[in-house]
């Protein structure tokens, strides 16, 4: 298990756990995080990660994409 920082370019992953605290967890599944569900890596920028999640394409901050673990 890694963060999603660490995550490959392009390549298919899935969503082991999410760790932080109950906002953040509830903040992150509003945008399609979930446990077990598919995430790809699109680009990052500084350590800032724009992810494929239910095909759609969002930007995350380096600090939210540290606490999804793939």
């Amino acid at each position: 298990m890694l963060p999603l920082t660490l995550a490959a370019i392009g390549e298919n992953n899935f969503i082991k756990m999410i760790c932080g605290n109950s906002e953040t967890k509830i903040f992150l599944e509003k945008l399609g995080f979930v446990v077990g569900g598919s995430i790809i890596v699109i680009h990052t920028i500084r350590g800032n990660v724009i992810v494929n999640v239910k095909d759609t394409r969002i930007a995350i901050s380096k600090e939210m994409a540290s606490k999804i673990m793939v």
